[in-house]
């Protein structure tokens, strides 16, 4: 294994890797929030509304992520859509995780009693309100694990993204390869980095189910 390898391309890996870390943290939340918005109005409201929503989930579950981006990236100016390969890659994210993230958070809202929702209703409060303050404590305990290995199957998905040229990880890894005719040191460089990130993720995830789950765990005297 040839160290100075590491040495002369580190900076474009780490470079690479930093990248990939914005693409994953900014596409993820903000597919995490259209979702939960899906969720939201897929509860409240009406049949035509719901089945609007529904296509829009099934239209993109449906179709490949890498289809999904050479439509954003190099179909996009054709209606007036001018995307850097980084911005195609945050938005083809959002996009793509948006289904996923609201059938994870609308499972949610059927695990809470519908029950809850009618006594909320009666003591006047807001559908906001019944949202936060009765809704979300609950729904989480079930769905941070969904979560969870959700956005570790996210950290993956980002090596489709070299496939526009976004200068991630593994466009940077391809890069290395090319120039200097090596492949083990480039591709274990690239499985360490990826294995950080979804170790990374599990921690987190395991820490957050612990919080949200603490009141079960609590003995009594």
């Amino acid at each position: 294994m040839e160290l100075d390898l590491f040495i002369r391309y580190g900076p474009a890996l780490l470079s690479g890797f930093g990248i990939t870390v914005l693409c994953w943290i900014v596409g993820s939340l903000g597919g995490m929030g259209l979702g939960f918005l899906i969720a939201c109005l897929y509860q409240w409201s009406g049949s035509w509304g719901r089945a609007c929503l529904q296509a829009y989930i099934e239209a993109v579950r449906g179709t490949p992520f890498m289809i999904q981006l050479f439509i954003l990236y190099y179909g996009g100016p054709s209606f007036g859509l001018l995307l850097s390969p980084v911005q195609a890659g945050i938005f083809g994210f959002i996009i793509y995780g948006s289904p996923y993230f609201a059938e994870i958070f609308r499972a949610g809202f059927q695990a809470v009693p519908t029950g809850q929702f009618e006594a909320a209703r009666c003591c006047g409060m807001t559908e906001w309100t019944i949202v936060r303050r009765i809704v979300l404590p609950q729904m989480l305990v079930s769905i941070t694990a969904p979560l969870t290995n959700f956005m570790i199957i996210l950290t993956k998905e980002t090596a489709i993204l070299s496939v526009v040229t976004v200068p991630e990880l593994l466009f940077e890894t391809q890069t290395m390869a090319a120039e200097t005719f090596t492949y083990i040191e480039p591709f274990l460089a690239l499985s360490l980095f990826y294995w950080a990130m979804v170790e990374f993720t599990s921690w987190l995830g395991r820490r957050v189910e612990r919080h949200v789950t603490r009141h079960q765990n609590r003995q009594t005297p």
